[in-house]
């Protein structure tokens, strides 16, 4: 499995998002459900949320499972994490911005490519996902990705003091990290990639607060104290 660990990771990814965007529960539980998250019209049970953190505990070590604080500390960056999908769907809403269908199948081509057959389809059948709607929440991927790279991928700006910075920093200490190290005949194109990265992290938080305070979020707060023992 090593060698799929980065698309394992993708999959796992997109199960997530199927759980509260394209619905695990049947209708008849999720019509009985308590909602756990509404963000405009989007609502996330306490079915959905914790059917998703059962798919979501796969990304993690089966030890740090077994210590009740660790479990904790994944539930809640769980609930952060699902919020904050939700608002950028919400803003996806706002903007129009859409995913084609032909945008889908290159992203479902890209992931299966480096899967054996029969590990892609175990994983979706160990966790009781149906292929379509597998791909319906890469398809919601896809939209979260987009919405960030339009909203924010004409913030970046990268100067030659940036990269002179970095290279002082990384590389003349011998400090690199193991890809920079292997490609340094390109590493101006390393360096780039690594800034854009961090400027796109340190924007995304400034961003994500400002979406944070224009919709309106709704949280049980008994449901989220009960589910994150808090």
């Amino acid at each position: 499995m090593k060698r799929y660990s980065y698309k394992y990771n993708v999959l796992i990814g997109v199960l997530l998002i199927i759980c509260f965007l394209a619905g695990c529960a049947d209708s008849k539980s999720k019509g009985k459900d308590e909602f756990f998250i509404r963000v405009g019209d989007s609502v996330v049970t306490v079915f959905e949320f914790n059917r998703a953190f059962e798919i979501a505990k796969a990304a993690y070590p089966h030890s740090a499972m077994q210590n009740p604080a660790d479990i904790r500390d994944a539930r809640l960056r769980l609930f952060y994490q699902m919020t904050e999908e939700m608002i950028i769907l919400e803003r996806a809403k706002e903007l129009g911005i859409k995913v084609s269908d032909s945008e889908v199948e290159k992203a479902v081509s890209d992931i299966k490519g480096d899967y054996p057959d029969d590990v892609f389809e175990q994983t979706l059948l160990e966790n009781a996902v149906p292929y379509h709607s597998w791909k319906e929440g890469l398809k919601n991927r896809l939209l979260l990705e987009k919405v960030v790279a339009k909203e924010l991928g004409g913030q970046i700006e990268i100067t030659p003091e940036d990269i002179s910075k970095y290279y002082e920093e990384h590389y003349k200490d011998d400090s690199l990290t193991s890809d920079l190290k292997e490609v340094s005949k390109d590493i101006n194109a390393i360096i780039m990639k690594h800034l854009r990265r961090k400027k796109m992290e340190e924007a995304y938080k400034s961003w994500i607060k400002k979406l944070q305070k224009k919709y309106t979020i709704e949280i049980n707060k008994a449901q989220l104290e009960k589910i994150t023992g808090s």
